[in-house]
């Protein structure tokens, strides 16, 4: 859902961004191959990145985030 004026982050472009080692790799792989999913979890479960590290760049790249009203309370 994208609002007029808006655009939406593109996945995982802070990992390429950011030049990450796995994301590097990664870009080096046919998506979805055995060796692109084995590389895959890490990101999973062993993230290089924190997420203030990831939230600040968002700031800093000028992304806002956004919360419906009806998800208001859940």
């Amino acid at each position: 859902m994208s609002l007029e004026g808006f655009i939406e982050y593109k996945r995982r472009e802070f990992c390429n961004d950011v030049r990450c080692p796995v994301q590097m790799e990664l870009n080096k792989q046919k998506e979805k191959s055995e060796e692109y999913e084995r590389i895959r979890q890490t990101c999973r479960t062993d993230c290089r990145y924190t997420t203030w590290q990831f939230h600040h760049w968002l700031m800093d790249k000028g992304y806002l985030i956004l919360k419906t009203k009806a998800s208001e309370g859940k």
